[in-house]
């Protein structure tokens, strides 16, 4: 973490134009979940009570980028907020029309803006069609550029200084997390940042040993990169979710209408080879949960690795659960990112919320990733038990994978 943070910079009479991660789920108004909202609170407090005023933006959702869309509003985050704090914190309707309002904040003083998602610039994306050629295809790409570096120099005059507490956003290169950086003379990380890339960074770079990573979720090919990297720093890997059966089937089990991917044998098959090469454990299944339909109300049967056909293994088995817990005990250093099977239903739970308990009960640092593996530690009610529980989903992937995130390289290092 080479990155200057706010305790880097003189607040005092300050604006600071903070970029936040307010994509919380939302539904009729009401907030479900305020974790995002309370992680940046920190950061907002503290610019406050160093004498600033702040102007926070943040997208919300996937609006189509064609203007206001009522149900994707970060108004009611306003207002929530201000419940948070304890102090009014204005709304700005329109997050490129926000220019008096910012003008005017005194310290103490927060804006919020409207979602940076209702322009299409923030994101910057163009999509090819059929009918468009490669020509109007670079053309339009190169106009929308030039929109998307004309709302950065929009957003970058309503503060002094900015500050990017945004992890879950990180790994975008947009107006409002990137670009932006490009106009100002002061660009820092929050405290939330900077705990992320900290935690993250010192699990992966140089972690406690034995170092334990835990791989779940659907598919192996949305993980394929972080399995690649991982693997030349882990002691363990443990893999499962539906992506195990892709490895399974590699090894040559029949996994019956289990989630596979045929396009990702040889990958499996050679990530397989690098574990044995490079001495890592790597831990798959030897018992699972299985279904004859995809449904909470489904028949189930603990098959081995040869599921029968017609049906689906939707949860790793208990002899499997038992395996994972008993190297998770000896980690010292664990990352988790993905569950171990379909734990949103009661009956394939059981393994996700198995190696909730074996973490929380190893006593290592523990770094859950973000995504469906926060949901599942929430669930089992052992939260607090984690050393750190990640806001970003993409952006944690990414992390792992190695990879660059657009929005901390743009920040000011330190001397």
């Amino acid at each position: 973490m080479n990155k200057k943070t706010l305790r880097d910079v003189e607040l005092k009479g300050q604006r600071v134009l903070m970029r936040v991660d307010f994509n919380v789920p939302i539904k009729d108004g009401v907030i479900s979940d305020d974790t995002r909202i309370q992680g940046a609170v920190p950061s907002i407090r503290y610019v406050l009570d160093q004498g600033g005023s702040l102007v926070l933006m943040s997208h919300l959702g996937r609006p189509k980028g064609k203007g206001y869309e009522a149900d994707f509003s970060l108004k009611p985050v306003a207002e929530y907020l201000a419940k948070v704090l304890g102090s009014p914190v204005a709304f700005a309707p329109d997050c490129l029309a926000a220019g008096e309002q910012a003008a005017a904040l005194k310290p103490g003083d927060v804006l919020m803006l409207e979602n940076t998602r209702f322009y299409a610039e923030e994101e910057g994306k163009v999509k090819q069609t059929d009918d468009m050629s490669d020509e109007v295809y670079k053309e339009k790409k190169a106009a929308m550029k030039e929109k998307q570096k004309a709302m950065a120099r929009t957003l970058a005059s309503y503060g002094d200084i900015f500050c990017n507490d945004a992890f879950g956003s990180a790994h975008r290169a947009h107006a409002s997390t990137a670009v932006v950086c490009k106009y100002m003379s002061t660009n820092v990380a929050g405290f939330l940042m900077e705990k992320e890339i900290e935690y993250l960074g010192s699990a992966v770079e140089s972690p406690n040993r034995p170092f334990v990573a835990i791989l779940g979720g659907a598919k192996v090919s949305d993980k394929l990169a972080v399995v690649c990297n991982l693997l030349t720093k882990v002691d363990v890997l443990i893999v499962g979710g539906g992506m195990a059966y892709t490895f399974l089937k590699a090894q040559g089990h029949d996994v019956g209408k289990s989630l596979c991917e045929p396009d990702q044998l040889d990958y499996a098959r050679e990530m397989l080879e690098t574990a044995r090469e490079k001495g890592v454990k790597f831990l798959l299944p030897i018992d699972n949960v299985s279904a004859d339909k995809f449904a909470a109300d489904a028949s189930t049967q603990v098959t081995g690795n040869e599921i029968p056909a017609g049906w689906m293994a939707l949860d790793i088995g208990p002899r499997t659960s038992a395996l994972y817990a008993e190297a998770i005990k000896t980690a010292k250093t664990v990352v988790w990112n993905g569950p171990m099977g379909c734990f949103e239903m009661p009956a394939f739970a059981k393994g996700t919320m198995a190696v909730c308990e074996a973490v929380a009960a190893s006593g290592a640092v523990s770094i859950i990733g973000g995504g469906d593996s926060v949901s599942a530690v929430n669930q089992s009610g052992l939260a607090d038990k984690m050393t750190h529980i990640s806001t970003g989903g993409g952006a944690s992937l990414e992390f792992l994978e190695g990879k660059a995130l657009p929005g901390v390289v743009a920040l000011d290092d330190r001397a």
